[in-house]
């Protein structure tokens, strides 16, 4: 029982981990857009 506890606990730290890597990468991806130089062509 405490081997399942513990691979829940793992398994919802590292989808924590995830959230937030991806989270980061969405907020620098909207950063990029919004101060790179329009395409006027």
């Amino acid at each position: 029982m405490k081997k399942l506890l513990l691979i829940g606990a793992l398994a919802a730290a590292a989808y924590v981990v995830y959230r937030q890597v991806s989270a980061n990468q969405a907020e620098k991806d909207l950063w990029n857009e919004a101060t790179s130089d329009p395409d006027l062509r």
